[in-house]
């Protein structure tokens, strides 16, 4: 069945759009034809529509899986928002639902009207629940944050390994995984956890072409920053930093010089942690300072810049986090400070932590500090950690492609590494590697008998990093490889295999060095800053788009929403340039449905009709709608909800996240120092008696934050999700 005019119809009359982004459509109509799918769409992408657009128009309800309760409130909100009357379209399933709202929930689902229901991982364990879904006929299933099924995602959820079972005990129907951030050993997990092999892959571009990237030695930081941040006045950035104290402390230094910025982090009152959120999103102040994790439910589109004041533990923390930059499409500047000394606090962060997990970690930092240290363009080391290949040999939008270092022939020195591989009966890790070509000897090395190789110590003319940089580059030039299943082992590929057999000319770089006394390039700063402004749109009425943003921040207030949620900055900018004066003339604008035009319009039309009538502006004789596609944000979500208490089985569906997913952002926040008030959500799901158990443990009995260790001490008195939920509560409270 061909189901293309009535997907687009949907698409305009329902989402208020003219047409699809990347791979959007063909992810729907797959869907639509009864496939099962797995979308590895990078944020902002368009993850959300995937499922909900097919859930309006297919036979019965989308059960939607997510981790984020609060989000999953967020997006029923803004689903029944679209259509007025449209109450019972959408609904979320979880613990903070009292016996009304359940029974309301029940009645709605049994009677059709509902075809969109978000459910968190630990609900949907719940047999009463499992009973309820398998009353009712299901179109497909969606685990969003798909991620959290492996270990080696960065937010692994041990909820999600159950998702198959119970998709198989409601009813098999179709499944459409998501994710923002897998590499391909994450994918692969994803894929056999979930039992759909077959399904098909639809891969959209990790490349975000509007942010710059750089690396700063960290090197009188504090001093750079501020002189970064007068660089870019009026201009909404995030800072991230490690612990809660450098937040509190880098956020009153900023006020100091008379940067207006308020801090967020888990140890805030939540009251105070809200009212300075809704600050940043209303643009009354133009800077948040929060622990690394922070930003996730921040749906903010035109935040200029992302500083890690600290570098993150992954390389999918960091992807994350700096593509809460420049969601709109134009500027955003990515700006890292790096020492080794950060590495070094993580990894004290790791000890206590069982030791499998802890070797995972070591290798996921091992890719930070590669991509820290590296000389090569970041933009092809970010998408070739994703398994993308950047094909351009200057992006012209980071530090190494804007002031190259001298590179050399890497011909011979990628032999030898080559040869040592080859020479080996087994793989190994590029460290051990480096160690061999150096001549270093460690007890592994001894262990292998390999400092008896002929070949050991056959570059020591050369330094391990100087190996390391080596094998980086093979692996982004694709003559080396990693295997999926024993992560971080190095292999050579078949066409290092022809490289072997006549070698070509390759261009390699040495990694930078980050000695103390090295400092910032203000020149480079302003090349970046220029490149990366020169890239905005524009184009409208810039008297006219500075009412309309006034007007829009005043009735935000007074509704209590943010900004976006009334008309996003797109939207602004086609008022700006086609002067809508009737509800029909604003659908015209991008991202504008008749819902929201109704709902949201009047005022604006006002304001632009006697703005045209006062100005005799001659206004366009038709309107052309622009074809930048909305974006989505379904991480800035997170925070943004929490702080206005939202149930976070509600942030979850809201955004097609699974509980589990969003229960793993929310773990990661508070683990690197971010303070979350989740008092209003535990109150209403656990009972005081376990809450006080599961938090004298962690206070009095707990050798690490381990939830396995918890479970096992605990057996019998309390859930899972229950001490994770506990615990989050504990670490605010005492470790942020």
């Amino acid at each position: 069945m061909d189901y293309s005019a009535e997907i687009h119809k949907t698409l305009k009359e329902f989402f208020g759009y003219d047409n699809f982004k990347g791979d959007q459509e063909k992810v729907i109509s797959h869907l639509l034809g009864g496939g099962d799918a797995f979308v590895l769409m990078p944020t902002g992408g368009g993850k959300s529509l995937c499922y909900q657009l097919p859930a309006l128009i297919m036979e019965g309800t989308a059960i939607v899986i997510s981790p984020l309760i609060a989000l999953m409130k967020n997006q029923v909100d803004v689903l029944r928002g679209f259509v007025a009357g449209s109450e019972s379209i959408a609904h979320f399933l979880n613990s903070s639902l009292n016996r009304a709202q359940m029974d309301e929930v029940r009645s709605d689902l049994l009677s059709g009207r509902t075809k969109i229901l978000y459910v968190a991982p630990e609900s949907l364990t719940k047999e009463e629940n499992v009973a309820l879904l398998r009353e009712i006929p299901v179109s497909f299933y969606a685990v969003d944050e798909a991620h959290c099924i492996s270990e080696w995602g960065h937010d692994f959820r041990p909820e999600y390994r159950r998702i198959r079972s119970l998709v198989e005990e409601i009813g098999r129907h179709p499944i459409i995984a998501l994710t923002a951030t897998a590499t391909p050993k994450v994918q692969s997990d994803i894929l056999k956890n979930l039992g759909i092999q077959g399904a098909e892959v639809f891969k959209s571009s990790f490349n975000r072409p509007n942010l710059y990237y750089e690396v700063r030695p960290k090197v009188d930081a504090d001093r750079d920053i501020i002189r970064f941040i007068k660089k870019n006045p009026g201009k909404s950035g995030i800072i991230y930093c490690l612990s809660r104290k450098k937040v509190e402390k880098m956020a009153e230094f900023l006020n100091i010089n008379g940067i207006k910025a308020l801090p967020y982090h888990a140890g805030l009152d939540a009251k105070v942690r809200a009212d300075n959120q809704d600050a940043f999103l209303m643009e009354e102040v133009d800077v948040i300072v929060a622990t690394i994790a922070f930003g996730m439910g921040i749906d903010k589109p035109d935040v200029r810049f992302v500083i890690h004041y600290d570098i993150p533990k992954s390389i999918e923390s960091y992807y994350q986090e700096t593509g809460r930059a420049g969601r709109d499409g134009e500027e955003g500047l990515c700006i890292a400070y790096y020492s080794y000394k950060d590495i070094q606090k993580l990894e004290k962060f790791m000890q206590g932590k069982p030791v499998a997990e802890q070797e995972i970690n070591r290798q996921l930092l091992s890719e930070v500090v590669a991509y820290a240290e590296s000389g090569q363009c970041r933009r092809k080391l970010l998408l070739n950690y994703f398994g993308e290949d950047f094909l351009k040999d200057n992006c012209c939008a980071c530090d190494n492609c804007l002031h190259p270092r001298e590179s050399f022939d890497g011909r011979e020195d990628l032999l030898l590494v080559m040869k040592l591989i080859k020479s080996l009966p087994e793989h190994f890790k590029m460290e051990h590697l480096a160690g061999i070509l150096a001549g270093k000897t460690n007890a592994l090395i001894k262990s292998y008998r390999h400092d008896e190789l002929d070949l050991f110590g056959a570059g020591e003319d050369k330094n391990e990093k100087h190996w390391l940089a080596v094998m980086h580059q093979g692996l982004v030039a694709r003559l080396l490889g990693k295997e999926i299943e024993s992560y971080g082992l190095i292999f050579v590929t078949a066409q290092g295999e022809e490289f072997i057999k006549s070698p070509w000319k390759i261009e390699l770089v040495e990694d930078a060095e980050f000695a103390e006394g090295d400092s910032s390039d203000d020149d480079d700063e302003d090349a970046a800053t220029e490149r990366a402004a020169a890239r905005g749109g524009g184009g409208g009425d810039p008297v006219l788009l500075s009412m309309l943003k006034d007007l829009r921040r005043d009735l935000a207030r007074k509704l209590g929403l943010q900004p976006w949620i009334l008309f996003g900055d797109p939207a602004l900018d086609d008022m700006s340039i086609l002067y809508p004066e009737t509800y029909e003339e604003l659908q015209k604008c991008q991202g504008v449905g008749e819902g929201k035009a109704r709902k949201f319009g009047g005022p604006f039309i006002e304001l632009i009709a006697k703005y045209v009538d006062e100005n005799d502006i001659v206004r366009p004789d038709d309107f052309v709608v622009k074809s930048a596609p909305g974006k989505s944000a379904n991480k800035i979500f997170i925070i943004q909800s929490i702080d206005r208490r939202m149930d976070l089985e509600d942030i979850a569906s809201l955004r097609g996240l699974e509980m589990d997913d969003l229960m793993k952002e929310i773990e990661a926040i508070v683990a690197t120092g971010t303070k979350l008030n989740l008092d209003y959500y535990i109150e209403e799901k656990i009972d005081q008696e376990i809450e006080d158990e599961i938090y004298d443990y962690f206070r009095d009995e707990a050798s690490s934050d381990s939830i396995a260790e918890a479970i096992e001490a605990l057996s019998g008195d309390c859930e899972e999700m229950e001490i994770r939920l506990v615990r989050v509560k504990f670490l605010c409270d005492v470790a942020s």
